[in-house]
């Protein structure tokens, strides 16, 4: 795949708390990219605007959950794309709201629990949404692989784990705008394969993991992200990856390298956004290919994670859940 079309290749890590939402930016200077240290995301309104280059495409990663668990539409006679079904939800505000109970869930509110609440478990959760189990509650890149452990369902709300809630937001603040504008936004794998995608559209998104571009990357945290010293450690690594990429640090991004990515909790979203970008960056270069399974439903409605190719443990067959 040519990257020749991309002039910004970014990453945003997501989440409900805004001061948790940063973003990485590289820019194309000739045969090399400029790559910028992270900065918070700011007005989610104006994001795509503020990324936007009339020069070429952007790529931008986003660290949310773009699609929905098979067994859900199965469930309740969803036939639309992902990108259709949430142009549709412009109609349907409440889909946005978290549930506080069981009896408030149904095919137009299925996220939950607004809050803990004693003796909820995800089983009852799944069987709220008529589904065959907590096992239908994943979409089939959130399942385990051999590489690592299974990712929190799209609709999971609860922990620190949980990626719902900061799906619900940016679908809501970017993801509803942007799809309005028919034909400057493309959604891969959705609206098809990334070089198409990369040809006719202004800005194209995928969805990226920290989790599965460290590995991507031949990175391995020793001990936690959440540790600036166990950042710290990967230091050299991170500036040996940025140069196998051609991505030439700003000295701001020198600077937070050298510094772990800062003592402050947001140091671990800093340091994600990072990975992300490098992740975007390693794809445009050929390491990794933009690959998709060969399932309709991956494509058409669950999505996947850009540079994944590991496939769930248990295998795609095994992921149709069996619906009463």
């Amino acid at each position: 795949m040519t990257s020749a079309s991309v002039s910004v290749a970014a990453h945003a890590d997501w989440s409900v708390d805004a001061r948790k939402r940063w973003i990485a930016v590289a820019r194309r200077h000739g045969a090399s990219w400029h790559l910028a240290a992270p900065v918070p995301v700011g007005d989610p309104a104006t994001l795509l605007g503020r990324l936007h280059d009339r020069n070429g495409v952007v790529l931008l990663g986003v660290d949310f959950p773009l699609g929905l668990p098979r067994a859900y539409a199965e469930a309740h006679g969803i036939e639309a794309t992902f990108p259709a079904f949430l142009r549709g939800l412009a109609d349907h505000p409440g889909f946005f709201r978290v549930c506080a109970t069981l009896d408030e869930i149904g095919p137009l509110r299925p996220f939950y629990p607004a809050r803990g609440v004693a003796g909820m478990t995800r089983a009852a959760h799944a069987a709220a949404l008529g589904l065959g189990g907590a096992d239908a509650l994943h979409r089939a890149v959130d399942r385990a692989t051999a590489g690592r452990p299974a990712g929190a369902p799209p609709f999971w709300t609860l922990g620190a784990n949980q990626s719902g809630k900061a799906a619900l937001a940016a679908w809501r603040e970017v993801l509803l705008p942007a799809l309005a504008n028919a034909g400057t936004v493309g959604l891969w794998p959705f609206d098809g394969d990334l070089e198409t995608l990369l040809s006719c559209n202004s800005i194209v998104m995928a969805e990226t993991y920290p989790a599965e571009a460290l590995r991507h990357l031949g990175l391995a945290v020793a001990g936690s992200k959440r540790r600036r010293a166990d950042r710290l450690a990967l230091a050299d690594q991170l500036r040996a990856v940025m140069a196998r990429l051609g991505a030439a640090p700003e000295p701001a991004m020198i600077a937070a390298v050298a510094d772990g990515f800062g003592a402050d909790a947001a140091g671990e979203d800093r340091f994600d956004c990072t990975i992300g970008v490098l992740c975007v960056l390693n794809v445009l270069a050929g390491h990794r290919p933009a690959f998709v399974p060969d399932d309709p439903w991956i494509r058409r409605w669950e999505g996947w994670v850009l540079g994944q190719t590991a496939l769930p443990l248990r295998g795609l067959d095994s992921v149709r859940v069996a619906l009463p």
